[in-house]
């Protein structure tokens, strides 16, 4: 029984090779997408880019976002939970490194990710949708 949905935004981050970013929370098995629940207040880009700084400490570069759409999943880890994600591909800058509840970061190549848990979010469709995109987007080093 679905308890109920939770709104979050998601960020699909490629590097120059088109490999996915993913990232695992503290306590957590899952490798999934970073992003996360809005603020008070928070619009989807406010939101998207304060969870990237918190959880990566790298800054979204604003010309770069492309709205992917919004998805409907079961939760990873609330059980009994749906997360409804707006998703956007966005370029960084500065160094990705895991913060905050993150634990780890891994890049995958979208059409052929390994053998770790996924979030049903990120295996069901961010995975594929980015592995049928060819989008130039990618992790910009910083300046």
């Amino acid at each position: 029984m679905v308890s109920g949905t939770i709104e979050i935004v998601a960020a699909l981050i490629r590097d120059g090779a088109g490999r996915v970013l993913l990232v695992r929370k503290r306590g957590t098995t899952a490798f999934m997408q970073p992003g996360g629940k809005r603020d008070p207040g928070e619009d989807d880009i406010a939101a998207l880019a304060r969870e990237i700084d918190e959880e990566l400490g790298c800054r979204l570069v604003h010309g770069s976002i492309q709205p992917l759409g919004e998805f409907d999943a079961i939760s990873a880890h609330e059980p009994g939970w749906m997360v409804r994600a707006s998703l956007y591909e966005i370029d960084v800058t500065g160094d990705i490194a895991p913060r905050a509840e993150i634990d780890e970061t891994i890049w995958i190549d979208p059409s052929s990710p390994p053998d770790v848990a996924l979030a049903p979010l990120t295996r069901d469709h961010v995975l594929p949708l980015a592995s049928r995109q060819t989008g130039a987007v990618r992790a910009v080093p910083q300046q």
